[in-house]
């Protein structure tokens, strides 16, 4: 805790570091480099499997940035959105409140997987491998394992990561769900769920920020390498996730 009067220095701290922040880009700028600092917030999948290349090119193109990436579940980098403590959010799910610029980076399947032993088990005889989710979610799959008639496990390990889950299902130990992100080298069954009508059960991943934010050259080009990433990853990664009559996902 601090006194009154740490209090006070606190505060010029923060608008000194501002200053010279600000400083800084203006001096980069002015030499044609690119520098400053990234805040950038980024869920818990997104810098498992997609951001260890981005941020390693972007670290290669652009020495002189600094970066400090966080890296959280979606609803907590979306909490330090609001209270701008960050520039750019990599987030996962659905954000209809959202009021600044929000671009999306693709959707996926949701799918069930299994070890290739366990491929025509009715899953309600396996132990259900969980981890967490958010509200929606949650919501969905509950969802899901109604109209497919799925009880609830009384075996039930809950882990809390989607990389353990997916080692664990490979291992024979039971059955999860998991986004098809998780899935490029799984070696096992991976069938996408769908609802009783017939829709996919999909997961979105945004890029959010706010409007501001692009007046930061550090940001803009970030934004601009996670955009082009996604789409190139897009063209050539058309993995054969199979379709709901099928039983086997096809390896790519």
């Amino acid at each position: 805790q601090f006194t009154p009067a740490g209090e006070i220095v606190l505060n010029h701290i923060k608008s000194i570091g501002h200053e010279l922040d600000t400083m800084k880009q203006e001096l980069s700028l002015e030499s044609g480099v690119i520098a400053g600092t990234l805040r950038a917030g980024v869920s818990v999948n997104y810098s498992m499997y997609r951001l260890p290349d981005e941020l390693a090119k972007y670290n290669a193109d652009y020495p002189a940035v600094k970066t400090r990436i966080t890296v959280l579940p979606s609803q907590r980098i979306y909490s330090m959105l609001l209270a701008n403590k960050i520039d750019v959010g990599i987030l996962r799910g659905e954000y209809a409140e959202w009021r600044g610029e929000k671009v999306l980076l693709g959707r996926e399947h949701i799918c069930a997987i299994t070890n290739r032993r366990d491929a025509g088990v009715d899953l309600s005889g396996l132990p259900q491998i969980t981890r967490p989710a958010d509200d929606d979610m949650e919501r969905m799959l509950s969802q899901w394992m109604r109209e497919q008639h799925i009880s609830a496990s009384r075996n039930r390990i809950q882990v809390n990561t989607t990389a353990t889950c997916v080692a664990m299902v490979e291992r024979g130990l039971g059955w999860g769900i998991v986004p098809e992100m998780c899935l490029e080298n799984f070696d096992g069954i991976a069938r996408p769920l769908y609802f009783e009508n017939g829709e996919p059960l999909t997961r979105a991943t945004w890029l959010m920020y706010q409007k501001q934010a692009l007046e930061l050259p550090q940001v803009r080009v970030f934004l601009d390498l996670v955009r082009k990433s996604n789409a190139d990853r897009q063209k050539r990664d058309h993995k054969d996730i199979i379709p709901k009559h099928q039983n086997e996902r096809k390896d790519s």
